[in-house]
């Protein structure tokens, strides 16, 4: 009676345990990362009656999880990446839409500053059109210091946003640590809802960083970020933490370790959201902002030395018309030494859009150009690349480093230089006139400034053909003396003296005078705004590219990169929705499915109480065919 009771017993428990582990599943259906559980029935050893043996009833074996590990790993991996993509195209999604509309980029404000040289041409003696082109320039350089404003709202949203993700990576981790501990202290049995708990904050850290992992024999779980750096170890997590970057102090830089400062793993975090961070803040974003910087500072230089060219409506020689910054440098706070640098931009048309580093080894200067890591290098303390000149004074020490922005920075201190409309230098300060007197059929070109700092600039200067008018003299009025005689002509080629150069066509007459001379009272004369006018078509970037095309260009190579995110993006959505589906159909509860198990515990439940009843009946009926005894 014994052995029937202890089986319906071990079958009553059973049951029970089937019914508590389903309606766990059923409870956590919705619970995020829950794995579901099933109980493992074991069959009790059975016991030998001499005739046979007869089974003595029904153990719990164990409640397994219902996980596949390699399935998780691929959650986690796809996680990762699908975050990196995902964050990526956000950001750059905003730079795409700045740059495309027409209120907040730049082509429109271009176009409508050329246009109003073009117009003050027309009319060189209009103030209204006057007026306009300082307007129409005030509202270039406002949209130059907008632009640059928000790329500089976004570089520090960028760095906030990774700040509170490194924030979240320490909280998960010592979560992770704290679960390794409750695991490690549960020894041989399977916490499993320890496991989804860990499982579950391993899929929130790969929404934020890449990582990899192994599981230990007690069942801890090493958590290694940045090729090796660990962040989890047992029932320790490593710090990671920010800083500002020594070399680029607008940037924070991730650390890890105990010991302070910890170590810079910035450059070997590629996955997750902070990955994705990364990459828009070190590659898209610094680069747009250099892009942007290096149009301001090529604009900048072409028309101040155009304009300098031409004289006022004073009879003064035009200053400036634009302002711009300086190159902007920072010395790494690690130094020792006490140099200084001073940089110059010589060719503006050469400047490329990228930061560079200028770095001491004790006895050479290395200068590194950081988008693409072109170096040249050399004793110093001059250092000259890409249009621009480095000089070194005071002492630099070994293993002294500078960051240098020539173009980064400048669109946020492009101005306007003139406020008085009759500064603008419009008029060429010299004119060329042909003699009444000549015979020939001889034409002399406006003259085109090529030295608006020679002295003999404005001096009358006769060039007079001689007999046969194969040859001409060059005869400076002011001051009498010839500056070159016999000159052979030739049709169109360039004659240059003083700081002007023109060129005559046609057949000269023996006898005839060609005169360039100061363009006194020249208020009407527009020379030099035509100059000014046609820098809209020059090749003023890289020599080959218009201020148009730069910025078409640009603006391609974000819409690119945003569209290639966006692929990305949707390619990783599917893939993620793959990959979850594939570990829901393995671990995710199925209501339906428990509904069946949850009826069919309870059968065997009701049946094994009904085979305790029977044991009950039989051992009441023993005892009253005994009579009690």
């Amino acid at each position: 009676m014994a052995n029937i009771l202890n089986t319906g017993v071990s079958g009553l428990l059973a049951s029970q345990s089937a019914i508590a582990t389903t309606s766990h599943n059923i409870a956590n259906a919705n619970t995020d990362g829950y794995s579901r559980q099933r109980v493992e029935f074991e069959s009790r050893t059975p016991h030998d009656e001499g005739f046979g043996y007869v089974g003595t009833g029904v153990d719990i074996g164990s409640v397994q999880r219902i996980q596949n590990q390699f399935v998780q790993d691929r959650v986690e991996e796809t996680s990762t990446e699908q975050s990196r993509v995902d964050t990526y195209y956000t950001m750059v999604s905003r730079i795409d839409t700045m740059l495309a509309e027409d209120n907040s980029g730049l082509q429109t404000v271009q176009n409508e500053f050329f246009n109003a040289i073009q117009d003050l041409n027309t009319n060189p003696t209009s103030t209204a059109a006057r007026q306009a082109v300082i307007d129409s320039a005030t509202n270039l350089t406002d949209r130059f210091n907008s632009m640059q404003s928000q790329f500089e709202d976004l570089q520090t949203e960028t760095n906030d946003r990774i700040s509170a993700a490194v924030e979240d990576v320490n909280t998960i981790a010592a979560n992770i640590a704290q679960l390794n501990q409750e695991i490690m202290e549960a020894g041989t049995e399977t916490p499993n809802d320890l496991l989804d708990q860990r499982d579950n904050q391993l899929s929130q850290l790969s929404e934020l960083i890449e990582f990899s992992k192994v599981t230990q024999s007690n069942g801890a779980v090493t958590v290694m970020v940045a090729n090796g750096m660990s962040l989890v170890s047992g029932n320790s997590a490593t710090p990671v933490n920010i800083s500002r970057d020594p070399d680029e102090p607008e940037n924070y830089q991730i650390l890890i370790g105990h010991d302070e400062p910890g170590q810079d793993i910035t450059s070997r975090l590629t996955g997750g959201t902070i990955g994705g961070l990364l990459e828009f803040r070190d590659g898209t974003l610094d680069d747009a902002m250099n892009q942007l910087g290096r149009m301001a500072v090529a604009l900048t230089d072409s028309m101040n030395e155009q304009h300098s060219q031409g004289i006022t409506v004073g009879g003064v020689s035009g200053g400036d018309f634009f302002t711009i910054g300086e190159p902007d440098y920072t010395p790494n706070k690690s130094n020792t030494g006490d140099a200084t640098l001073d940089i110059a931009i010589d060719d503006a048309s050469e400047l490329a859009a990228s930061d560079y580093q200028l770095s001491y080894d004790g006895s050479e200067y290395t200068l590194t150009r950081a988008s693409d890591g072109t170096s040249i290098s050399g004793s110093g303390p001059l250092m000259s690349m890409d249009g621009i000149s480095v000089e070194v004074s005071g002492t630099a020490n070994a293993g002294d480093t500078f960051l240098i922005q020539p173009t980064q920075n400048a669109a946020r201190q492009f101005g306007v230089a003139i406020s008085n409309v009759n500064d603008i230098a419009l008029a060429s300060p010299v004119r060329s006139a042909a003699s009444l007197d000549n015979a020939g059929s001889g034409e002399i070109t406006s003259p085109v400034v090529s030295d608006s700092a020679n002295t003999a600039l404005n001096d009358t200067v006769e060039i007079r053909f001689n007999t046969p008018a194969d040859t001409f003299d060059v005869v400076n009025t002011a001051t009498g003396a010839t500056l070159d005689s016999a000159v052979s002509y030739s049709k169109g080629e360039a004659i240059s003296y003083n700081g002007w150069e023109v060129s005559i066509s046609g057949d000269p007459a023996a006898g005839d005078v060609f005169t360039v001379e100061y363009n006194a009272n020249g208020t009407g004369n527009n020379r030099n705004g035509q100059a000014m006018a046609d820098l809209q078509n020059a090749a003023l970037i890289d020599g080959t590219s218009t201020l148009q095309d730069a910025y078409g260009s640009f603006v391609s190579q974000i819409g690119s990169s945003t569209r290639q995110a966006q692929v990305n993006s949707e390619a990783m959505d599917a893939l993620m929705s793959d990959a979850i589906q594939q570990r829901d159909s393995v671990s995710g509860v199925n209501l339906d499915e428990e509904a069946i198990n949850l009826t069919r515990f309870q059968q065997s439940y009701q049946a094994s109480a009904q085979v305790i009843a029977a044991a009950d009946e039989m051992f009441q009926t023993l005892l009253a065919a005994t009579g009690g005894y």
